[in-house]
């Protein structure tokens, strides 16, 4: 609880995958944590909808005050991810945006590296860029010995975002604001 509150109490957030099975999940926690600012990126429209709708009816009935912006976009379109993050002034990233369904990806290959590799770089490199303060990559544990494509994908992605903090706290040394790094790997979640 602490950890979390020191990254979105009073901060502006935002949440890649946001409409997903897991990035829905963390943007009611977020609310729950009164971050200023929550940014929910989604390239599907009717997730992006659903979850707009059921954060804006929780905000309502609580009386939080946060300030809930909906974005339909692409991880893999890196102007738009930095125009957003410069934008509003991020202060904390998750990074929930992934192709999850191994069967799916095996049969899509392309798109899943596209997505899970390309795309978290895009995401991540950003956040050095811009000095996000933190930047959180939501992974798997199917990430761990991978043995399908989508593991695979999401093995490589840590493994960027683990070359990425390093540059980030040599660059901290020449003046540059380091940007946290953090990857969390969760297993399956219910009723994705």
């Amino acid at each position: 609880q602490k950890l979390l509150s020191a990254c979105i109490t009073n901060k502006k957030i935002l949440v890649t995958g946001a409409g997903g099975s897991i990035g829905s999940e963390l943007c009611r926690q977020i609310m729950t944590l009164k971050p200023v600012l929550i940014v929910l990126f989604e390239h599907s429209e009717l997730n992006l909808y659903k979850i707009n709708t059921e954060l804006a009816n929780l905000s309502a009935s609580t009386g939080c005050k946060v300030k809930i912006i909906s974005l339909l976009g692409s991880i893999t379109n890196k102007q738009r991810v930095e125009d957003t993050i410069k934008n509003f002034e991020i202060d904390t990233i998750y990074h929930a945006a992934a192709y999850k369904h191994v069967t799916l990806i095996e049969n899509n290959i392309e798109e899943g590296v596209l997505n899970n590799i390309f795309g978290t770089y895009n995401v991540a490199q950003a956040a050095l860029d811009l000095q996000v303060e933190n930047f959180i990559l939501i992974s798997t544990d199917k990430a761990v010995r991978p043995t399908s494509v989508m593991g695979a994908t999401k093995r490589i992605a840590e493994l960027i975002i683990q070359g990425l903090s390093q540059k980030s706290k040599s660059e901290g040394l020449d003046g540059k604001k380091p940007t946290h790094m953090v990857i969390v790997r969760f297993g399956n979640v219910l009723g994705s």
